[in-house]
């Protein structure tokens, strides 16, 4: 996220203007960022997990989401809009037109532009969801995901080359060099 433009609007004015801007913001209590370009990898990495997702929640009741969808974190203190770079909704009554709100797993591909706003003031906001049950953070410069479960107080499970990523909440076990297949030179 590129946290250098900023721009204070109404929720109603931020919803209307994403629908017409070919730039993503994302709102947080009124204050509106610009979203930055991904790279080679970090395109690679969402769609590999995105492919796999797709596959596996086929015949479920689950959807998986690429950047394009928006997640709402609303609360009595705050009303936030942020666009993961996937996630997996399963809930019959998350059915807005222009974002979700009850995601099971939200998904991001670091970056060193993101890392430190994924990892601080996304996880935050993110993990007043109660429908969350894992947040998992995926690196681009080399094979590591790291999983975050509600279930297990957001404790840290790392996964890494050669290991399988587990998914609980999604019944799901990848390999982690399926996540970045085409990634690294052989």
């Amino acid at each position: 996220m590129a946290l250098a433009e900023k721009l204070n609007l109404s929720l109603a004015d931020y919803l209307q203007g994403e629908l017409l801007s070919d730039t993503k913001y994302e709102y947080i209590n009124g204050e509106v960022y610009a979203m930055s370009g991904a790279k080679r990898a970090h395109n690679i990495i969402s769609m590999n997990l995105s492919g796999l997702l797709f596959a596996h929640l086929r015949n479920t009741p689950c959807r998986v989401f690429n950047s394009d969808m928006k997640v709402r974190v609303k609360t009595a203190e705050d009303d936030c809009f942020f666009y993961p770079d996937l996630h997996v909704t399963c809930s019959a009554t998350d059915t807005e037109e222009l974002f979700n709100s009850q995601p099971k797993v939200l998904i991001e591909v670091l970056s060193d532009a993101t890392e430190r706003y994924d990892r601080a003031e996304k996880f935050h906001h993110y993990r007043k969801l109660p429908s969350l049950e894992e947040y998992v953070l995926i690196a681009q410069d080399t094979p590591r995901v790291e999983c975050y479960r509600r279930s297990e107080l957001w404790d840290l499970q790392l996964y890494q080359q050669a290991e399988q990523a587990i998914f609980q909440s999604l019944d799901l076990q990848l390999a982690v060099a399926d996540i970045y297949e085409g990634v690294f030179a052989n």
